[in-house]
């Protein structure tokens, strides 16, 4: 890799649209939850997953192919008929959810509220890949071997605001990465969001529960509450998945 650089806020993966992406590798994180759902989607046997950059746009795939499964969330909880226009979606946004005896082996098109935006908005890069605490040795072992131009590490972030957690995310990887960086430019971004994972590196969970407002939301909702822990578990899933030209994505296979 040439560079290597965290992107903060929405505002600046929005801004990736003016932005020539097609030697560039983006990881992109939503710790909380939708890069972490889709991947435990994928590791529990999902055959591929469709991030949708809206609700229309999941209902659409839906139409077009009616064995798809639709999942997401607005504000947190799972797409119900009031919002959609009718229809009820299988499945929220909670990994805990996404069982293999509920996806294995099916598609899913999925939109949250800010984690499919962000891969959407990634399009056009050299690779595209969904990352998270879970898979962050994984990711940045594909990244140390793979990627020949600048790494953009894309934070999903909190409406329009970063996201505590996603800067875990990023840092984890860098951290990963760190050893090897050598002559890689470094921007500031990687730095700080490096500093942030190693200050909280000891307890994630209490570390997210102290300055994550997405993670004291799901904390203070029952059903939802254990998702952070989940969500913070390190290295435990050893795939990496990759956004495909055809909108899909899906876990790389071994080598690739």
């Amino acid at each position: 890799m040439k560079s290597i650089e965290v992107l903060f806020t929405p505002a600046d993966f929005y801004a990736l649209r003016g932005r020539d992406l097609s030697g560039a590798t983006c990881v992109v994180l939503d710790v909380l939850r939708a890069t972490t759902t889709l991947l435990t989607a994928l590791a529990n046997g999902a055959a591929a997953i469709a991030p949708a950059a809206d609700i229309s746009e999941a209902l659409a795939r839906r139409s077009a192919e009616p064995d798809v499964l639709l999942a997401g969330e607005r504000d947190g909880l799972r797409i119900r008929a009031s919002i959609s226009g009718g229809v009820d979606f299988d499945l929220g946004n909670s990994p805990r959810e996404f069982t293999a005896d509920r996806i294995a082996g099916r598609r899913v098109a999925m939109t949250t509220t800010n984690g499919t935006r962000a891969l959407r908005a990634c399009a056009g890069a050299a690779a595209v890949l969904p990352a998270g605490l879970r898979n962050a040795a994984a990711i940045a072992a594909w990244v140390a071997r793979n990627a020949r131009g600048e790494v953009l590490m894309v934070c999903s972030g909190t409406h329009e605001d970063a996201a505590y957690e996603d800067v875990l995310g990023a840092g984890a990887i860098v951290d990963r990465l760190w050893p090897g960086l050598g002559s890689v430019a470094t921007m500031d971004s990687a730095r700080m969001a490096r500093n942030i994972y190693r200050s909280g590196a000891e307890d994630l969970v209490g570390a997210m529960a102290a300055h994550s407002r997405n993670a004291r939301r799901l904390l203070g909702i029952p059903d939802l509450a254990a998702d952070v822990a989940v969500c913070a578990v390190e290295d435990d899933l050893p795939l990496v998945a990759r956004l495909d030209d055809d909108g899909w994505i899906r876990e790389v296979v071994s080598g690739q």
